[in-house]
């Protein structure tokens, strides 16, 4: 006999719905785009036209038949967002997952911030089409975001898996889960898709795509452009890009061959950096000085205005520049008999400034500002291979990864004369404060097996990983450090089983532990001085997790959900603390606070209510606190008990969804915890209620123009005030007064327009 769920699933969703009705009141403010999930990873399905919102159904959405906690967006819901809007956003509905911008796309670099479970962006690991995109972290040394990887419409899934990532996932720093980003394949037949998006602050984004369809020989292939400026919601600039995909397959016989180029070229104008003592004096609206240059100019000789009291409440301009290639080849060999192999060679070159109007350095005795860039510049080669055989009940997977990566960071200064546009890659430098080159070698393998039992009711999986990587750096330039580091763990286990109690109902549960390498770069023990790092390198240590995941998924009719518990032991934490602020770039002091401990709970449910509406509900509840205090520069800090920064202890959401033959739209709020940016907690931002809502039209066919697509977007919806990234200038032991400039502040509500049709 199967449980009734129905009525213990709809007191839950409707305790969330009133949870968040009333939190509206004492503190709303906006929630972006919410997306809906989809099935579980497997083979991809054909994706529906790029220009249309196909019609809702209750699809598997709950990651069945995996042993580990697996979620995913898919393409029919990323069709339902904002166009442009970033694909790691699209996952900010599920438990678990905290995402914050402070844009309404979530592609502004600086102020992306993403957290599962309490683990940060850097300790995630992050895939497109097995290409490994590093942690995307900002100032990277080892992949790029994923805005810049492939354009949102060309994107058909996207997976999280909480806790336990797949074993042969191409990742070093996977501690807390991995997230997949799955292109679209070429469609069969010709044609030619285009979407067209207006709205705020002159925004303007245009995507069009061509495909060949099938030709002679089954080959096919699509090239897409899209061109976006989006202007910023305060202050002077945009966020403006250039981007084209390509991307081809071709059958050879049982086998394939197919491959992707994707080419980005990125510029990007700041927000101001903030400070909680700084709000109630110049407003959520303030921002950075341009285009007022004598007012930057002013302050710089300490002449404020406007609430302004020091030198680093505001500065001239910050902007980032990224320009990427990243390009990958996959052979797909099916010999029979069980027998797989996949082969994936991959490339990826970078060029990045981030530019920034310093009051510290001087161009001459005139002009006391002058430009710090911080300069980047990646070349990664590299090869992911996998084997497979399935045998009775048995299914083995065996692989390896290997990358070599060549990685310059650097730090230098550019005159100025006044504000003159400099909106470009910058050279001949006229000084240069430090340069550092990093040589890494990855190698990584794994192997696991599957077994089915019990007519495939039960599966149990078990295998290990073997990570080494070796960083060789050179301090071309400067005091930073520079040495030879390597992290390697010889047998990281990881193990899973599910048990199918009918043909509804299935209980979980997995069992990992992971590790993630130093960082080469802007971040890691390398960002410290020779004498910091000579000092503390005997006792470095990679840091390391142990997680457990338990859960029950169901489904019915018209209701569908799961429920997790789950426990992740940190060891060997590393914490960069910043020792001044942001744009004065002193070496950082990298300290090991020992050990994190994260417990928690997660359920969501969908109901399909009728024909035309459904209802979605999360809810999550996470504890992440140090266990352990820790030593800086000879000062015992306390932070033992104290919550993780930037980690919300709770977060629910819930979406109505309405779609019929024509009509289509959602509703959506989400609640988000009081975050800290203080390894001590005595500084921090309060909860927040966001809302969004949406709403399409789509036709058959206008004329020539088939799947046209209509659709309102609003972000924000009750335009309310909030602070949305914490630590964009990195976290602090302590902040009593609320002075140091490290929050960035949410968009307000928003408004954009997009038209979509095949030809």
């Amino acid at each position: 006999m199967q449980p009734t769920l129905k009525p213990l699933c709809l007191l839950v969703m409707q305790a969330v719905s009133c949870f968040a009705y009333a939190a509206a009141g004492p503190d709303p403010a906006a929630l972006p785009e919410q997306p809906a999930l989809d099935a579980v990873p497997a083979p991809v399905q054909p994706a529906p036209p790029l220009a249309s919102a196909p019609a809702a159904v209750l699809v598997e959405t709950f990651g069945r038949g995996q042993s580990r906690q697996v979620q995913n967006i898919s393409r029919i819901e990323l069709s339902k967002l904002l166009p442009g809007t970033s694909p790691l956003k699209a996952l900010e509905r599920l438990p678990g997952v905290s995402f914050q911008a402070a844009d309404s796309f979530g592609i502004y670099e600086w102020s992306v911030r993403f957290n599962v479970r309490g683990f940060s962006q850097s300790q995630l690991g992050f895939t497109l089409d097995n290409v490994p995109l590093g942690d995307m972290s900002y100032g990277n040394n080892n992949g790029l975001q994923v805005t810049r990887a492939v354009s949102s419409e060309n994107v058909v899934r996207v997976s999280l898996s909480q806790g336990a990532g797949a074993l042969g996932t191409a990742s070093t720093s996977n501690l807390g889960g991995t997230v997949q980003f799955v292109m679209q394949e070429p469609h069969d037949e010709f044609g030619t898709a285009v979407v067209q998006t207006f709205g705020a602050n002159d925004t303007s984004r245009t995507f069009a795509r061509v495909d060949t369809g099938e030709l002679p020989g089954g080959g096919k292939f699509y090239l897409s452009g899209t061109r976006q400026r989006a202007g910023k919601w305060k202050g002077e600039g945009s966020h403006d890009q250039e981007q084209f995909n390509f991307r081809f397959q071709q059958p050879i016989g049982d086998h394939s061959l197919s491959g992707f180029y994707n080419q980005s070229d990125r510029i990007e104008r700041d927000y101001q950096d903030l400070s909680l003592a700084m709000l109630p004096k110049v407003g959520y609206d303030f921002d950075y000085y341009a285009p007022d240059w004598e007012r930057a100019v002013a302050a710089a000789r300490g002449v404020y205005s406007g609430g302004v009291t020091t030198k680093d409440d505001a500065y001239f301009l910050g902007r980032g520049l990224r320009k990427d290639g990243l390009g990958s080849l996959v052979l797909d060999l099916d010999f029979g008999a069980g027998f797989g192999f996949k082969g994936t060679l991959y490339t990826h070159n970078h060029q990045g400034q981030g530019h920034w109007y310093t009051p510290y350095a001087a161009s001459s005795a005139t002009v006391p500002i002058s430009i710090r860039a911080s300069e980047y510049d990646i070349h990664r080669r590299g090869v992911v291979l996998d084997l497979s055989w399935e045998r009775g009940m048995h299914a083995l997977k065996a692989g390896m990864w290997s990358e070599t990566n060549a990685h310059d960071f650097s730090r230098n200064f550019y005159a100025v004369a006044g504000p003159e546009d400099t909106g470009r890659f910058l050279t001949a430098p006229s000084s240069r404060a430090f340069f550092q080159s990093f040589d890494t070698s990855t190698r990584q393998f794994y192997v696991q097996d599957t077994i089915s039992m019990a007519d495939g009711r039960f599966k149990v999986n078990a295998g290990f990983k073997s990570p080494k990587v070796t960083i060789d750096a050179t301090s071309v330039l400067g005091t930073r450090a520079a040495g030879s580091i390597t992290a390697e763990k010889s047998f990281l286990p990881q193990a899973g089983a599910i048990y199918a109690l009918n043909k509804d109902d299935e209980i979980f549960g997995s069992a990992s532990k992971n590790m993630r390498a130093y960082q080469p770069g802007a971040a890691g023990p390398f960002s410290q001085t020779q004498a910091a790092f000579d000092l503390g390198k005997a006792n470095l240590k990679p840091e390391t997790s142990t997680s457990v995941d338990l859960g029950y998924r169901f489904r019915r009719n018209t209701l569908q959900g799961s429920v997790a518990v789950y426990r992740a032991d940190f060891s060997d934490r590393q914490l960069s603390v910043a020792t001044c602020s942001g744009i004065a770039g002193c070496p950082s002091t990298l300290v090991n606070v020992g050990k994190v401990l994260t417990t928690g709970m997660e359920a969501s449910a969908m109901w399909k209510m009728s024909k035309d509406f459904s209802w979605f509900n999360s809810v999550t509840y996470n504890d992440s606190t140090y266990k352990s205090n820790y030593m800086d520069n000879g000062v015992l800090i306390k932070a033992a008990g104290k919550q993780v920064v930037d980690t919300p202890r709770t977060m629910l959401t819930s979406e109505l969804n309405y779609e019929n033959k024509n009509v289509f739209g959602r509703v959506g709020v989400k609640h988000t915890g009081k975050r800290y940016y203080t390894f001590l907690n005595d500084a921090g931002v309060d909860s927040y209620l966001m809302a969004s809502m949406s709403a399409g039209y789509k036709l058959q066919s206008v004329w020539r123009l088939k799947d046209v697509t209509f659709q309102l977007h609003v972000n924000n919806l009750f335009d309310k005030q909030y602070i949305s990234t914490i630590g964009s200038n990195g976290f602090v032991k302590s902040d009593p007064n609320g002075t140091y400039a490290t929050l960035l502040t949410g968009a307000p509500r928003q408004v954009f327009f997009s038209i979509g049709a095949k030809i």
